[in-house]
């Protein structure tokens, strides 16, 4: 099966609504037709969204808008949270789940990640859910049991349909910031496992039909290197989002 790339930017707790209108719409107005073939999405702070929707309504463009966070009721007391009806309210269509920040500095569990996943899926919008191991668990060699496990949690209750709808992002957390690099061979053979869970958990066809994304510092350089592997359908990307001449020549990599 043929599956469609996904190239997602994580601007993370970067730029504000002026440089978001800036940002985005020096993007969009590089965009040209074959940059349909592939799922664009730009995951800006939430304060900006709405700021970064109106510049791709206006422009028409292909490009997706997506949220970084989000709760998994639907209202009540939850002091600075925000909720998927609101985000799809304003043209959010994708949102990322789990990610290791919120995980490490925000006490995200597995549970928590569950109960979002499904609270975006059932609002209509489709999450990129984000499963990694950190340097410990890389050295001890533990690390593909703990990522399965991540998979089964966040998936626990989920229909082989809803499954085949979400992206899955491997971020090799004990890759960033210590120096080490992951190969496309190593980010292959997470990505694989991850891929492998799905279809343990579910059907080979729901596996088959789901993107696995790369999500460790995705560059221009290297791009071309990870795209390559069978089970990397595409990147979520950080600091080469924040740049438009970065992220374009990413999409440009995509496409060739």
């Amino acid at each position: 099966m043929t599956r469609k790339v996904m190239l997602a930017g994580n601007w993370k707790m970067n730029k504000n609504w002026a440089e978001a209108v800036v940002l985005s719409q020096a993007i969009s107005n590089q965009s040209r037709g074959s940059w349909e073939s592939i799922d664009i999405v730009l995951c800006s702070p939430a304060c900006d969204l709405k700021a970064v929707y109106s510049v791709l309504e206006f422009d028409r463009s292909s490009i997706k808008l997506g949220a970084q966070n989000v709760h998994w009721e639907p209202s009540g007391a939850f002091t600075g949270e925000i909720s998927v009806g609101m985000l799809s309210e304003i043209g959010v269509e994708y949102c990322i789940v789990g990610h290791s920040e919120r995980r490490t500095l925000f006490a995200e569990t597995d549970e928590m990640v569950n109960r979002k996943v499904h609270a975006v899926l059932n609002g209509g919008l489709i999450p990129i859910v984000c499963v990694g191991e950190s340097l410990g668990l890389r050295d001890a060699g533990t690390y593909l049991d703990y990522i399965r496990a991540q998979v089964s949690a966040a998936l626990a209750g989920l229909d082989a349909e809803q499954v085949a709808r979400l992206a899955i992002a491997y971020e090799p957390i004990w890759a960033i910031g210590t120096g080490r690099t992951a190969t496309p061979e190593a980010a292959q053979e997470v990505c694989a496992a991850i891929r492998a869970q799905v279809a343990l958990d579910f059907t080979a066809e729901t596996a088959d039909a789901m993107r696995v994304l790369y999500g460790g510092s995705m560059k221009p350089e290297n791009a071309r290197g990870l795209l390559a592997e069978a089970d990397i359908d595409g990147g979520l990307v950080g600091g080469a989002s924040l740049k438009a001449e970065s992220f374009v020549q990413l999409i440009e990599e995509c496409l060739s």
